[in-house]
């Protein structure tokens, strides 16, 4: 099998694994929810009467509440705002619903400049609504979306530093039913404690499901590769929910473990401390704001008692190695698909070589030779077979011109060439698409990986994960993405593409040998918008082939 059939089979393999990620891969089918499954982090139903004298918002300030009814649905004061600090993040949390307004990442830049601001994972067009939004599905208690809640807090900043704190922000409706959301902050950790409280001192039942919403802007550029949107782990496996599929369905029940939502490489999460019998229910507006909610069964809360809510709320980085030491399963939310099993020990591999040489870029060098030393054998194979069609390929141009008249007299000549020299015609092909599982994984995983974000190799590429570009211009060039520049190693990429096609045996059909005189240069086009990490990895893999090329074919 000569070069250019093998790079046709290359790239239909490379259509086809794409297309099916795409079209065929259905992620959100769920098993129908067991019916013995409990509601394992709701607290028992139990009196609040004697707690409630001693809480937070005494009986004085409920009967004054409640006196005065007309001014139910309105602010009862301006809505403070509460700024939580800890050595990883920055957050506000307005008392207008006891929201999330801000999160700031103090680890992460919004881009690789020095002046960068730190990366706020709260997008402007949702900082006025907020995230973590707390509400019932019946609307059994009006007020509570208007609500402002009261903080146990004087101070409007709060350090964390030392120890973990608990900042309680409480409300009271019409009727008397007081509900507390109390969050618990801690300095070595992206978690955030957050317990829900619902004390009925009204004089009727609530049966509602209680819902915590996160809120994001979803943005319709769709990914190439990848997957950004709501997702969760249901009966403990990872649904995926694409945006074309939320109007199809939006509820997802099961045991439900966290819900979160996440681009290229941050999420928030909601998390139960134990998977319960719950549902994800997804709303997508036309302005592009997703609201990703996690449902609670039913409860009913009698007149006089209480009851509570325990979860964890995770607002960080897509970093294995934070998401484990988090627990909670949450590390199962970074998911590099078909070949995640392929690509996860890459990943480990590369972040092993990061702690031994601190370069990414060299870590994805070494990493690209391991691989090659162990696909070694494979590849060995197919340019065996390669350099065995380069040999008879003058009498297979002269039996194409002989009977160029008769396609099948051809073939069958062809054939009995095969046979006579003892070729294996798809000798080359074979090995190749075997490697091509490894190569599709280590594509997914350095796409994803939030340890390239603004990753420095060398010289121009102070970014892995963005295009490289030498020089910046003030013109836009077409075919690439912004900025505009030269990009230096996607061109030596198409170099080396070029030589790889020199090196293989020539096509005989001219048709078919035009079209590919063009390979490096689509190839070329198609890098042009890649991450500076994808391309060094391309690059270093075709360097290696063409040496181990060129030794097999002397040898």
């Amino acid at each position: 099998m000569d070069f250019p059939r093998l790079a046709i089979a290359i790239i239909l393999c490379f259509l086809v694994f794409v297309l099916w990620e795409m079209f065929f891969i259905d992620r959100e089918v769920v098993q129908p929810p067991s019916e013995s499954r409990q509601t394992g982090q709701m607290a028992k139903e139990e009196p609040f009467n004697k707690d409630f004298e001693k809480g937070f918002v005494d009986k004085k300030v409920m009967s004054e509440v409640i006196s005065d009814k007309d001014d139910l649905l309105k602010p009862i004061k301006e809505a403070r705002t509460i700024t939580v600090n800890t050595p990883l993040y920055s957050v506000k949390i307005s008392e207008k619903g006891a929201v999330f307004n801000d999160f700031i990442l103090k680890d992460y830049k919004e881009n690789g400049g020095d002046d960068s601001p730190l990366y706020q994972m709260i997008s402007p067009e949702i900082h006025d609504k907020g995230t973590v939004l707390l509400g019932f599905a019946g609307n059994s208690l009006p007020g509570l979306k208007q609500a402002v809640f009261n903080v146990n807090r004087d101070s409007e900043s709060v350090n964390i530093d030392d120890q973990s704190e608990e900042i309680v922000f409480s409300w009271v409706s019409e009727n008397g039913v007081v509900v507390e959301k109390k969050f618990i902050f801690s300095p070595e950790t992206y978690l955030i404690g957050l317990n829900v409280i619902i004390k009925n001192a009204s004089h009727q039942a609530i049966q509602d499901n209680l819902i915590l919403s996160l809120m994001k802007t979803y943005s319709k550029t769709k990914t190439m590769y990848g997957f950004e949107g709501p997702s969760a782990l249901i009966n403990d496996s990872l649904q995926q929910i694409k945006a074309k599929k939320i109007k199809d369905k939006n509820i997802y029940t099961g045991a439900l473990q966290w819900v979160t939502v996440q681009d290229r490489y941050f999420m928030s999460s909601i998390i139960a401390t134990r998977p319960v019998e719950a549902s994800m229910r997804l709303f997508l507006s036309q302005d592009g704001m997703l609201e990703a909610q996690y449902m609670q069964p039913e409860t009913v809360i009698q007149p006089g008692m209480q009851h509570g809510y325990e979860y964890k709320l995770f607002f960080g980085p897509k970093s294995t190695k934070i998401l484990k030491q988090c627990d909670y399963n949450l590390s199962k939310a970074i998911d590099f698909g078909m070949f995640d099993f392929i690509a996860k020990p890459c990943l480990w591999f590369m972040n092993f070589l990061y702690g031994v040489i601190p370069n990414y870029g060299v870590a994805i060098i070494i990493l690209t030779i391991v691989t090659k030393i162990i696909l070694w054998p494979l590849g060995t194979k197919s340019y065996k077979s390669m350099a065995e069609m380069k040999k008879i390929q003058p009498l297979m141009v002269g039996i194409r011109e002989k009977y160029k008249n008769d396609k099948k007299r051809m073939n069958e000549e062809i054939m009995a060439l095969y046979k006579t020299y003892k070729v294996n015609p798809v000798g080359g092909c074979l090995p190749m698409i075997v490697q091509l599982p490894v190569f599709f994984a280590l594509y997914r995983m350095l796409y994803e990986a939030i340890e390239l974000r603004h990753a420095h190799f060398l010289g121009w590429i102070t970014d892995l994960s963005a295009p490289d570009r030498l020089f910046h211009f003030n013109f836009s060039i077409p075919l690439m993405q912004p900025p505009y520049g030269i990009p230096v190693l996607t061109i030596i990429m198409g170099a080396t593409m070029f030589l790889q096609q020199r090196m293989s045996p020539s096509v005989g059909d001219p048709t078919q040998a035009k079209m590919m005189k063009f390979m490096p240069v689509i190839f070329t086009v198609i890098f042009i918008n890649f991450s500076s990490g994808l391309v060094l990895y391309w690059l270093i893999n075709n360097v290696l082939s063409i040496a181990q090329q060129h030794y097999i074919t002397k040898k």
